[in-house]
């Protein structure tokens, strides 16, 4: 029985441990732990010493491997070959498309509501289709001889006869139909119906509407995949990538983009499996695994609030144009997309197409001395540095080096050192 009153005191001083004991206690629990582990100390302190070191030292190798390069002033590598006025007035331009067998270009001239008609070979303007209004998509297909546009304003699909220059008809394309995908096995367009939400499906055969594919957000850009014969679609409210069976019309796959702000722009490297989205809400683009599980291999920044890609098949390069007027190059290798660096071209910018043969970048300019152009330039890019030419490292295994390898660094070295106290 634990004494009383004045007594009290010197009870529990004598049998209360002092803070020496506490600490030599503490210090033989570990032990034993060591012990038990069959660990002497001396051995366990100079083997967590090295783990930590090696943790910490292979974090920074690869961190320094993997780290996005800082963006480079390509002045001096753009060759600007030739500026070709267009007709219209000085107003807003929006999606091309060019015939690679006649080697004619169709721009949408958004602000003047037509489809200019460019000749690649005599750099000669062809035509000027009027009475598409408001038009952002144009998509051209040579195996039918047609030209599909979208008359957003007016919320139709028009249909263009290729050699004539002729409107042949207009379809109802949605509340806000914006781009447009080809199916050349099942010969149906996918129209991107903005504000509706939906994709729109055409019958190129009877240029009839059979199907509206509700998308549970605003539709960004829509794109076919003829290796896995699926459409996918950049749902923008959402952050999402769908895949659609365009042999049902029915969504088969729902795929969420981390790091992504608003989806816009969407455009794949069938062959590489390689897909490559743009998000206009923090500027950044993302290249998306088309062949394993649809992972996220990469991100890395692009000009302010991107819009039109463009790949050059060839030369493995990307061109994403901006409506800031910086177009972002990138170049594929093998699985790994490096930044080579931006260029400011002019304001409004957005719009780019490239020419498969030539290597020609056409990018439409709706103000030039207050006045429209389609200026034709030549991107000569620079050699890579030798810590880029070295780099082998799959980027696959880091999404996002830059945010997530530093803080799994600090990661490593709190756990070694919560380790290492632990038991030593």
């Amino acid at each position: 029985m634990e004494p009383s009153g004045c007594c009290c005191a010197m009870y529990r001083w004598r049998t209360e441990p002092s803070y020496p004991q506490i600490v030599r206690a503490v210090r033989k629990g570990k032990e034993d732990m060591a012990k038990r582990l069959g660990l002497a100390r001396p051995g366990m302190l100079v083997g967590s010493t090295l783990f930590v070191l090696f943790l910490l030292v292979g974090s920074v190798i690869v961190w320094r491997t993997l780290r996005a390069e800082p963006a480079k002033d390509l002045v001096g590598q753009v060759q600007v070959i030739a500026n070709i006025p267009l007709g219209g007035g000085a107003s807003r331009f929006d999606y091309q498309s060019l015939d690679r067998y006649s080697g004619r270009l169709f721009i949408a001239h958004l602000g003047a509501s037509i489809v200019s008609v460019f000749d690649t070979k005599t750099r000669k303007v062809v035509a000027d289709i009027a009475g598409i209004a408001g038009v952002h998509g144009v998509l051209v297909i040579p195996e039918l001889g047609l030209v599909y546009a979208s008359a957003t304003d007016a919320n139709q699909v028009v249909v263009i006869d290729e050699q004539t220059l002729h409107i042949v008809t207009t379809l109802p394309g949605g509340v806000y139909p914006d781009g447009l995908a080809y199916d050349p096995h099942l010969h149906h367009l996918f129209v991107s119906d903005e504000t509706g939400q939906t994709d729109t499906v055409i019958d190129t055969q009877t240029n009839q509407r059979i199907a509206t594919i509700p998308l549970g957000g605003e539709a960004g850009n829509t794109q076919y995949d003829p290796i896995s014969r699926r459409v996918f679609v950049d749902v923008q409210t959402r952050n999402q990538l769908i895949a659609i069976d365009p042999a049902t019309n029915q969504i088969v796959a729902q795929y969420a983009l981390p790091g992504c702000e608003h989806d816009h722009s969407l455009l794949l490297d069938e062959a590489a499996r390689l897909a490559f989205v743009a998000s206009d809400g923090n500027n950044m683009l993302l290249v998306v695994d088309l062949q394993h599980d649809m992972h996220m291999l990469s991100a890395q920044p692009v000009g302010e609030t991107p819009d039109v890609l463009a790949f050059d098949t060839e030369r493995q390069v990307l061109y994403v144009a901006c409506e800031s007027g910086v177009v972002s190059l990138f170049e594929e290798q093998g699985r790994r997309v490096r930044k080579v660096g931006d260029q400011f071209v002019a304001p409004e910018a957005h719009s780019i197409a490239v020419d498969q043969q030539t290597h020609q970048v056409y990018l439409p300019l709706e103000d030039v001395g207050g006045k429209p152009v389609l200026r034709i330039v030549l991107f000569n890019l620079p050699k890579p540095s030798a810590r880029e030419a070295k780099t082998c490292l799959p980027c696959r295994a880091f999404p996002a080096p830059d945010s997530r390898l530093p803080k799994a660094m600090m990661t490593n070295v709190f756990w070694c050192v919560s380790l290492v106290w632990r038991y030593t």
